[in-house]
């Protein structure tokens, strides 16, 4: 997620170049509230088109300029090489955490996927 570090306003910059399905993926990002997080199997089932890996590479190339941390990987890992700034987001926004245990190599919480996933406020059903 080299492209993360883009500024908040580097999105306008992209308007005109930006591919329609990651702006589909960058308006679904926005819409999940504070707190919440969706995988990004979750993103494409609500798109209802590609799939983790699509949404993966959207987020990648052009989520620096939407909240990037709530779209997650299912498992609840934090984005790597991006582990604290996300944390201090979810900190900030009370996203449910797991704190990791003792024996945990890098002593880095994953997230509460129960508690934590956002099904889209019922526009999206199946998800948990």
């Amino acid at each position: 997620m080299s492209e993360q570090s883009r500024p908040q306003d580097a999105h306008p910059e992209y308007a005109d170049t930006l591919p329609e399905y990651a702006e589909r993926v960058l308006d679904v990002a926005e819409r999940i509230p504070p707190g919440r997080v969706m995988t990004y199997g979750d993103v494409a089932e609500w798109l209802e088109e590609g799939g983790p890996r699509q949404v993966g590479r959207a987020m990648a190339l052009y989520g620096g300029a939407v909240p990037w941390w709530r779209v997650v990987r299912s498992d609840g890992v934090l984005l790597p090489g991006h582990e604290l700034r996300a944390l201090g987001h979810y900190r900030a926004e009370g996203t449910p955490l797991k704190e990791a245990s003792r024996a945990a190599e890098s002593h880095v919480p994953r997230l509460d996927m129960r508690r934590a996933r956002w099904d889209g406020g019922g526009r999206a059903e199946g998800h948990t």
